[in-house]
């Protein structure tokens, strides 16, 4: 390596241009292999910078969504769900939705795809740029109770509010206590109109009120969650026992 080449890679460390710096050598050989100009070059070498910037975004991105397997739309079998159409899904997919702050309600019984549909969307909008978190009701829960004492919840609810897109799993899968609504409600507040919130669950909202146990907190979540919302029901049969694996095979 030449005194001159290592002079420039401490410029480019100093400049924060890290992974050109790392590239360096291997950028100038090839821009003397293809004889580029000057001008050539530097465009290469920092299309190259931004380019990998681009790419730790996006895994940071992936990391603080935090879903718990990656499933895609492409992944999605619209022929098993008589509910959902490739056209509406493809609507779906172009984020309109997200754009304008609307919110989607996922309605189903367990294994019809809701989840996998909610993942999907959510590996979309991370793609094009959004800030993306996925938290299932029962963890949600545990960090709206210990983020006064627990700086990891803080955090994390802290992330979940400045999101784009909140997707919240198995919603009113449990009971709540009047706690717990109160919390659950504070949240919906904060996002409202700020984010777009995608909710899955196996009851309707006209069930939520003996789940939430305060007619007042559940009339407040319900106006915040449907104002601007598209609420998809989805039918058939579980996916998972259909596809089920089995050790003996076929015999």
């Amino acid at each position: 390596m030449s005194e001159a080449t290592m002079e420039l890679k401490a410029v480019f460390s100093a400049l924060q241009l890290t992974a050109a710096a790392e590239a360096l050598d291997e950028l100038l050989m090839e821009a003397e292999t293809r004889q580029w100009s000057y001008r050539q070059c530097l465009q290469r070498v920092l299309s190259y910078e931004l380019k990998k910037r681009e790419e730790k975004q996006l895994a940071r991105r992936y990391k603080r969504a935090a879903f718990p397997e990656l499933k895609t739309l492409d992944e999605f079998r619209v022929d098993e769900q008589p509910s959902l159409g490739q056209r509406q899904l493809q609507q779906l997919r172009e984020l309109i939705w997200l754009e304008q702050h609307y919110n989607l309600l996922f309605l189903g019984p367990p294994g019809v795809g809701k989840t996998h549909l909610a993942i999907g969307l959510g590996v979309e909008a991370l793609n094009q740029g959004y800030n993306v978190s996925f938290v299932t009701m029962d963890q949600l829960l545990h960090l709206l109770k210990t983020q006064e004492i627990s700086r990891n919840a803080q955090l994390r609810v802290n992330r979940i509010v400045r999101s784009d897109l909140v997707i919240l799993d198995d919603l009113m899968f449990m009971a709540l206590d009047r706690q717990e609504a109160h919390l659950f409600f504070q949240l919906v507040n904060k996002l409202y109109g700020q984010a777009s919130i995608i909710l899955t669950s196996n009851k309707g909202p006209e069930d939520w009120g003996e789940l939430l146990g305060d007619p007042a907190v559940t009339t407040a979540i319900l106006d915040r969650i449907l104002h601007r919302s598209e609420v998809i029901h989805l039918t058939g049969d579980s996916y998972r026992l259909k596809h089920r694996q089995t050790i003996f095979g076929n015999c």
